[in-house]
């Protein structure tokens, strides 16, 4: 990777999901606006925030899409990321969004 993009592999969704009161919501209903966790599998040299390995929100629309050995990936600028889930310690109580 070059300069400051990330690649990103996307967590796939388990399908169907529940609401808070307990409604299934089936797996062919899309939601606009929905943010999606994936997995940094790659760096460039300029990116400061993230590292391999780290669980990273994001939005899918509008990104770069490639095949890599048949699996898709996302690249990506580091600014088009919204949050990290990490478990390294130099950030305080270990889990942090």
């Amino acid at each position: 990777m070059l300069h400051d993009r990330v690649m990103i592999r996307v967590e796939k969704e388990s399908g169907e999901r529940r609401s808070t009161g307990g409604i299934v919501i089936p797996a062919t209903v899309e939601q606009s606006n929905r943010l999606h966790w994936g997995e940094v599998r790659g760096v460039g040299h300029h990116v400061r925030t993230v590292k391999v390995g780290d669980r990273v929100l994001f939005h899918p629309e509008d990104q770069f899409v490639v095949e890599i050995q048949g699996e898709d990936y996302l690249v990506m600028r580091e600014r088009d990321l919204h949050a990290i889930a990490s478990e390294r310690p130099e950030h305080g109580t270990g889990l942090y969004l």
